[in-house]
């Protein structure tokens, strides 16, 4: 079974074994050489059923022309059904199928009580020489290494099969061909009319035939071999070598030479050479073999011979060969050393990797027995017991899995290592595979390794921190000293029943879904919660961070996290926004006395003109005859008036209340206009020319519209505060908006007075900095403050010549009514105001 998920060492150890079971596996060709159908199906699941222990294996066999199909099945012990090969393999059918070709690669199905999911394996590319099927009650199955395993076993399976097919039809032909030439040459030894019905004879045969006479003349050849070379008869005997042009170019001198030799000394001659196949010009391999004929008086009468196809054998014994080749370079190069014994104890192999370990040559070791190279003397007679118990019952404790042991080294020296031994019953005989590997530097590295975590842990109680740690499924598995003191909780009580309950119960939620998310993806844990203080009983504010340690392959082998008190922190935060929120409304009171003069105006001109329209409505009623028309005109101007004076009031008593911040949707150019008519007065007795220039397709904005009025007023009184020392010029006030970047509204007061010190710009924003003679340092620090919390930023830059300019910008409001631009009714033209004239507004 594969695991995505395991530890990396279980891994390791797994990949080891698939690498064993493919060594084991890419063996049998070896094992099998010469054996019939039923072993190679035997031993095929013999060997599935110990490397994967499955519930199903069922093999279907073609054997050679003469045999009968080999069926044979393995079902697990567990299976309360006894069932006949043949009756597992009418169930597969049903389940698969004729056509191989349409086979799905898995399936699910019912076989022998249990509910499989079944992989089917053709061996040959048509299912020509049988097939393979394998199944588990796991939905899971197959598993990667599975998978790979049944494969190679199928493609091993096929590779035996076909060459035992051509071996025995090869011996099959040649045995038949030779007894038939056998019983020819006696019936043909006595008269040459016999002897020609029987060269007559060799058209039938199934393969290339020919007769040649005593003194190499060539007289015969039959139609299969005329069809094969596409060489017409009248050729072939038109002169004593004419055959020889169907013969590669590169095989014709040798032919030749045999071919002569055999003639020259009248005896049987073979030759292996390669003749070309006519339907599509390819060279095959052919072994053609001659029989001298004789007569009575053992003189020969003429040769007569076969050329067979064996490049279909050829292929297969040039893959086996390979085969064998890729099997001892990945024994010679595998990391572990690879020794194979016999049922004695014998070594039979030795690769490099064991040369290197035991310092013993392959020549050395190869005939000695295993435990006088390997086992310390100690060990020996256990180990003796131990291979007897295995060749009775099959089973042992060193067997299928990895163990540590003892070993020794040529000359003595013990070592610890990790032996695997994996079993092969072939038959009657054991055969037996150890996988060694030399871990004495991995014993020193754990050693280490245990040595740095005693430290580390030692470490770890002792600084103040508060630490823990969890594995990569999240799960807690160590708290310091620290964090125990703090909660006042044991450590197995945490790991036992959960670290939620260190948690507010309203913050357990939060805490718990951020941690599972971050187990999940791997990233970084972080969260501010409120955890139980033993010290007095209080749940207190503690940010709490953990990050993933990963392997090189990016997997999670440790989480490592530390909690921190930042309870009076919160606190020292809470008492300063309150602080700035104090701040802010002062601000606004102490610009009172500031601005009674222009409130003074703003009253006083609505009133004057209550009393003007008053007086004049009534000399039109007084009137003879009453002017009742201009009387009713008059009296609609009295109400706009005591309309425009209760709006400046509710202005000025919404701009000075101390209350809540309320959110709404802003317009920032309205919101302006109002500022700047509180403000007009000021500006005029100041000498301030103004001048407005406020973008008609400015977004709206939201927030706290008073705030930002604040804003807006702080920065205008600042700008005129800076001009009061300026007589050399005219005082020029700028306030304009407009989009910025990513869309956001900006607003930007520029003025023409002393300007800043560049040394100065980057403290103008702290509380209590000032550059004003009385001033408290408290209105840009409250300003930023406001603006910050709107989500902006403000900032202060010296002009290009004289004065200086100050901008903030904030987002816009995300659910604008007019796709974030002032509907055309509510737009208003930009505003030029002069000292001392009449406000355009």
């Amino acid at each position: 079974m594969d695991a995505t998920d395991e530890h990396p060492g279980e891994q390791v150890k797994r990949l080891q074994r698939c690498i064993s079971d493919l060594i084991s596996m890419m063996t049998l060709p070896a094992v099998w050489s010469g054996g019939d159908t039923f072993q190679i199906g035997r031993t095929l699941i013999d060997v599935l059923q110990r490397m994967l222990q499955l519930d199903l294996i069922y093999v279907q066999l073609q054997g050679p022309q003469g045999e009968d199909t080999v069926e044979l099945a393995r079902l697990a012990q567990s299976s309360t059904l006894a069932m006949q090969p043949a009756e597992v393999g009418a169930q597969l059918d049903r389940l698969l199928g004729s056509d191989s070709q349409k086979w799905p690669a898995r399936i699910e199905g019912h076989i022998a009580d249990k509910n499989l999911s079944i992989v089917p394996l053709r061996l040959g590319l048509y299912s020509e020489v049988g097939m393979l099927v394998a199944g588990d009650e796991r939905a899971d199955f197959p598993g990667q290494t599975e998978e790979l395993l049944l494969r190679v076993a199928a493609n091993q399976a096929a590779i035996a099969l076909h060459e035992a097919r051509l071996r025995n039809e090869q011996k099959r032909l040649a045995d038949e061909l030779d007894q038939r030439v056998a019983q020819r040459t006696r019936e043909l030894a006595g008269a040459n009319q016999q002897l020609q019905l029987q060269v007559g004879l060799l058209q039938l045969i199934p393969v290339a035939a020919w007769t040649v006479l005593a003194d190499g003349t060539l007289d015969f050849v039959n139609q299969k071999w005329l069809e094969y070379t596409g060489h017409a008869i009248e050729y072939v005997l038109s002169q004593p070598e004419a055959w020889i042009a169907a013969v590669h170019p590169d095989d014709q001198e040798m032919a030749s030479t045999v071919f002569g030799e055999g003639i020259r000394r009248g005896q049987d001659f073979a030759m292996e050479t390669r003749f070309r196949r006519a339907r599509d010009g390819a060279y095959r391999w052919h072994l053609n073999r001659a029989v001298a004929l004789r007569d009575a008086a053992g003189a020969v009468v003429k040769f007569v011979g076969t050329s067979t196809d064996i490049e279909d054998l050829k292929q297969f014994q040039q893959e086996l060969r390979k085969t064998e080749e890729r099997t001892r370079l990945i024994i010679d190069t595998a990391l572990d050393a690879v020794v194979t014994m016999d049922a004695a104890g014998t070594i039979t192999s030795w690769n490099k990797q064991a040369e290197a370990v035991f310092g013993w040559s392959s020549g050395e070791a190869i005939g000695r027995r295993m435990s006088e190279l390997m086992i310390p003397p100690s060990d020996r007679l256990a180990y003796e017991h131990g291979l007897r118990h295995l060749l009775a019952t099959g089973e042992g404790p060193l067997m299928r899995r990895r163990i540590e042991v003892t070993s020794i080294r040529r000359g003595g020296a013990e070592f610890p290592v990790e032996l695997e031994v994996m079993p092969l019953n072939l038959g009657e005989e054991w055969v037996f595979s150890a996988f060694i590997r030399d871990i004495t530097d991995s014993k020193r590295a754990e050693e280490k390794l245990r040595q740095s975590e005693l430290n580390l842990r030692e470490m770890t109680e002792t600084i103040p921190e508060m630490l823990w740690s969890a594995t990569p499924d999240g799960t807690i598995d160590y708290c310091n000293a620290r964090l125990l003191d703090y909660t006042g909780f044991a450590a197995q009580e945490i790991m036992d029943n959960g670290w939620t309950k260190l948690l507010h119960p309203d913050d357990v939620e939060l805490a718990t879904r951020a941690w599972i998310s971050s187990v999940a993806s791997g990233a970084p844990y972080r969260v501010e919660v409120r955890t139980i203080h033993a010290a007095d009983h209080m749940y207190r504010w503690c940010v709490t961070n953990a990050l993933p340690l990963l392997d090189k392959d990016g997997r999670i082998l440790k989480w490592h996290g530390t909690v921190v008190d930042m309870h009076d922190w919160k606190q020292a935060q809470e008492t300063l926004r309150n602080t700035q929120a104090e701040l802010a409304n002062m601000m606004r009171v102490m610009t009172m006395s500031q601005l009674t003069a222009s409130i003074a105006h703003e009253v006083n001109q609505p009133l004057s003109g209550i009393i003007t329209n008053a007086s004049t409505c009534l000399r039109m009623l007084d009137a003879d005859p009453p002017n009742i028309e201009g009387a009713r005109e008059t009296a609609r101007r009295t109400i706009r008036d005591g309309n425009r004076a209760s709006e400046v009031i509710t202005r000025l008593r919404a701009l000075f209340s101390k209350r809540q911040a309320t959110t709404e949707t802003v317009d920032l150019n309205e919101a302006t206009r109002e500022v700047i008519e509180l403000l007009m007065s000021t500006l005029s007795r100041n000498r301030v020319i103004l001048r407005s220039e406020l973008a008609e397709d400015l977004p709206w904005v939201t927030g706290d519209r008073v705030q930002l009025q604040q804003v807006i007023m702080n920065l205008l009184q600042n700008a005129t505060d800076a001009m009061t020392d300026v007589h050399d010029r005219s005082r020029q006030l700028l306030i304009h908006t407009q989009r910025d970047e990513a869309e956001h509204v900006r607003l930007t007061v520029q003025d023409s007075g002393i300007g800043l010190d560049p040394q100065a710009v980057g403290r103008v924003f702290d509380a209590f900095f000032t550059t004003k003679n009385g001033g408290m340092g408290i209105g840009l620090a409250v300003s930023k403050s406001i603006i910050e919390n709107h989500e902006g930023r403000i900032w202060a830059k010296p002009n290009d010549g004289p004065g200086a300019t100050f901008s903030f910008s904030i987002p816009p409001s995300p659910s604008s009514a007019f796709g974030g631009r002032l509907p055309t009714s509510a737009r208003k033209p930009a505003v030029s105001q002069p000292a001392g004239g009449k406000r355009n507004l």
